[in-house]
């Protein structure tokens, strides 16, 4: 009986997989962008921000007063009494000169932080939903590989059977056959649950419902990283939406402590009145209020120091950002390295020469050169290298785009 040589995934795919919908990676990210909670949330946080703005360098309500004086009747007055009159007062309030200014320029920080903060977030939740495709692809590619494994298994199961059954072969061929096709079984049944995880992750980035569908992924053609760690360091630097909102934080921290030295001084009010009173001339009056902080040793200056605290905290967390984003950045670098040197390595190697042993030795068993035992073995490893090969890859493109985050670039799409 002849034996059909294996073929990679890419030339014969399954049967049962092409007839599945196709979901390609552009579409996913154009729901996200539409459905994603996360994203949306952080939009409407930087709006809300924006619309901060103003609000800080507007000046104080005014007040408007209006009283009477003389009578118990509201609004009336007695005739012939100069004490009795009707009274319109407006009263302005007016910080001291800068106060206003910086209170704008720091809420103008904070929303700029609030804006590199959604970037962060929508770069982030992109990020998870490709990683979250990759892992998807390779578990799809790994069914292809197990059933077209599986297919090879039952003919050399077959063929064991009618060899044991005319005295060609012993019983524990027979036996390794099944415990094989038994093996991949399990494999199949783990494979089925980690597809489904991957489903549900992204559904749930999607705002979808966890049993809603998904279809079979594209064919995923390898990214390309032209950039040396030197490069991603000053992309990281320059670009990284956490860095920027970090640094945006602390220029706002320190716009606080030049607003609370400002507090030192006082704010005026200024206010204008009119008396309406009967048979007597009209009366005018102009006040100035000043409100002095004599007790700047219970609230100005403990503000102060609390924004000084604030401002070294927030430099000091930056720095603690700045070496997570370097430490991510090589860790990550490192990881699509060895996976692209492994990916070559396979694909010109390992794949080549397992498959050619595999074929002999399909050959030899046919004439009786080679056991059993050789064959099943040479069998199960082109599957595991052929699984390794599709791990290998999709470790190259996850780590490319778990890097677009860090340097607020796009990697791979």
């Amino acid at each position: 009986m002849e034996f059909a040589p294996p073929t990679r995934d890419d030339e014969k795919p399954d049967v049962a997989a092409v007839e599945q919908p196709v979901v390609t990676l552009d579409a996913l990210i154009a729901e996200a962008w539409r459905a994603n909670p996360e994203i949306l949330e952080a939009r409407r946080r930087y709006d809300a921000r924006v619309a901060r703005v103003p609000q800080m360098s507007a000046l104080p309500e005014p007040t408007l007063s209006i009283a009477s004086v003389g009578n118990l009747l509201p609004f009336s007055v007695q005739v012939g009494d100069p004490s009795s009159a009707r009274m319109v007062s407006f009263m302005q309030e007016i910080p001291f000169p800068g106060k206003l200014a910086l209170r704008g320029k720091i809420a103008a920080l904070e929303a700029e932080a609030e804006r590199w903060n959604y970037e962060q977030t929508w770069r982030r939740v992109i990020s998870e939903l490709k990683v979250a495709y990759y892992e998807l692809y390779f578990v799809d590619k790994s069914l292809e590989i197990v059933n077209r494994i599986k297919g090879l298994l039952e003919q050399f199961l077959r063929i064991a059977e009618a060899r044991y059954q005319v005295g060609k072969a012993a019983q524990s061929d027979v036996l390794r056959a099944q415990t094989e096709l038994s093996i991949l079984q399990e494999r199949w049944e783990v494979l089925e649950r980690r597809r489904a995880s991957a489903v549900a992750f992204i559904n749930a980035l999607l705002n979808r419902p966890p049993e809603t569908p998904l279809g079979r992924t594209a064919e995923v053609k390898k990214g390309v990283l032209p950039f040396s760690l030197e490069d991603l360091y000053r992309m990281a630097a320059a670009g990284s939406p956490e860095l920027k909102r970090q640094e945006r934080v602390m220029d706002s921290r320190h716009y606080q402590i030049a607003l609370a030295q400002k507090e030192f001084y006082p704010d005026f009010a200024v206010g204008v009145q009119y008396m309406q009173r009967p048979a007597m001339p009209e009366m005018w009056g102009f006040s100035i209020n000043v409100k002095l902080p004599l007790y700047f040793w219970r609230k100005q200056r403990p503000a102060l120091e609390e924004a000084e605290a604030e401002w070294a905290q927030a430099r000091q967390q930056r720095e603690g950002v700045r070496a997570q984003l370097f430490f991510r950045v090589k860790d990550l670098y490192l990881m699509a390295m060895t996976a692209d040197r492994l990916l070559r390595l396979y694909e010109e190697g390992i794949i080549p020469q397992a498959t050619l042993t595999l074929e002999s030795s399909i050959a030899s068993y046919q004439v009786g050169t080679v056991d059993f035992l050789t064959l099943i073995t040479n069998l199960i490893t082109v599957l595991t290298y052929e699984t390794n090969y599709y791990e290998q890859l999709v470790t190259f493109q996850k780590s490319l785009a778990q890097l677009e985050p860090l340097i607020g670039r796009e990697l791979v799409r």
